[in-house]
């Protein structure tokens, strides 16, 4: 089969090579899947570059959540094992694991719905207590892990406000549903944030990027607010100060997806449940902006790790003659 493998970690277009390998081999309480679709995420380019805290042997397959087929015909999401990750043509992943494919999504879509989607209401659901009515503000709306946020606020009736990078993204986080788009390369998000809130702040920040994005998130926070830390895309860790989290009155609450998949799986089951029916009602649906071909997975992924994509970036796989989806 054909599988882009990790043998030196550096920037996704020089580390990635598309080799041909022997198809996985599934071990005890594992089955082999074909790879349907299978969604490109930051992680992906982190594990490339050797910066993710889960560093797998090499050479490796990245990859780390797909829509797939299994022997009996089951189409199925999963969390490929490491190191057959997803862009590939076969990976093996756990038995217990797998999801069933809501049948309202296409295998991108599907793909798509996992990771990102679970990460958000684990986010605003189980850390934040987001409630209707309430102001969230989300960082990189137009992103991938930013959209899925965007749609899931907006589902449990929040008033969202997303901040996007450039005016191109603008009109993707408009289109999405935001109440209030700021671009932070020409606006004052504080500035923003407290004028169309009347100086109260957001109740809710949802951010996956860090830096100076969380440093504006501690200025605006709404009296008993809550900043939710999901990730670092701009490769700046902040240091909080504690004493102003003390002095406004606000939490600061992380998440990390993979403890809930560890720790609690029929956590992680319900929630997937709960977003097949939000699915299912049109009240999200993942934001698919481009699809590649195996061969164009390394240049997608350079692009995503470089901030230039919107939505979500997802491997799609030929399906079979006559099959559906």
């Amino acid at each position: 089969m054909q599988a882009w493998r990790v043998h030196t970690p550096g920037e996704p277009r020089e580390a990635l090579r598309l080799e041909e390998i022997p198809p996985p081999v599934p071990g005890e309480g594992e089955v082999r899947l074909r790879v349907l679709a299978a969604n490109l995420n930051f992680p992906d380019a982190l594990l490339v570059r050797g910066q993710y805290q889960i560093r797998p042997p090499l050479p490796f397959t990245p990859g780390v959540e797909i829509c797939g087929l299994t022997d009996d015909g089951r189409r199925v999401i999963a969390t490929p094992s490491l190191p057959h990750g997803g862009f590939a043509e076969y990976v093996i992943a756990s038995e217990r694991s797998l999801l069933p494919a809501p049948e309202t999504l296409n295998d991108a879509e599907a793909a798509a719905l996992h990771i990102g989607y679970q990460t958000g209401w684990f986010g605003l659901h189980r850390r934040a207590r987001l409630q209707p009515g309430e102001t969230l503000l989300v960082h990189a709306a137009a992103g991938g892990v930013g959209s899925a946020a965007v749609q899931l606020g907006k589902a449990a009736g929040a008033t969202v406000i997303g901040v996007v990078g450039g005016k191109a993204k603008v009109r993707t986080a408009e289109e999405l549903g935001c109440d209030l788009v700021i671009d932070r390369t020409g606006e004052d998000v504080v500035a923003r944030v407290k004028e169309f809130t009347g100086g109260r702040g957001a109740d809710v920040v949802y951010d996956p990027v860090g830096g100076d994005s969380y440093t504006a998130s501690a200025r605006c926070v709404a009296f008993e607010g809550r900043i939710v830390v999901v990730g670092f895309a701009s490769g700046d860790i902040p240091a909080p100060a504690l004493n102003h989290a003390l002095i406004k009155n606000y939490a600061i609450l992380g998440l990390h997806w993979g403890l809930y998949a560890a720790k609690d799986p029929a956590a992680v089951l319900a929630c997937h449940t709960e977003l097949g029916r939000l699915a299912a009602e049109g009240a999200v649906k993942p934001l698919i902006s481009e699809l590649v071909a195996l061969p164009g997975v390394a240049d997608a992924l350079q692009r995503l790790a470089d901030g230039t994509t919107t939505g979500r970036v997802v491997l799609a796989m030929p399906r079979q003659p006559g099959a559906a989806r």
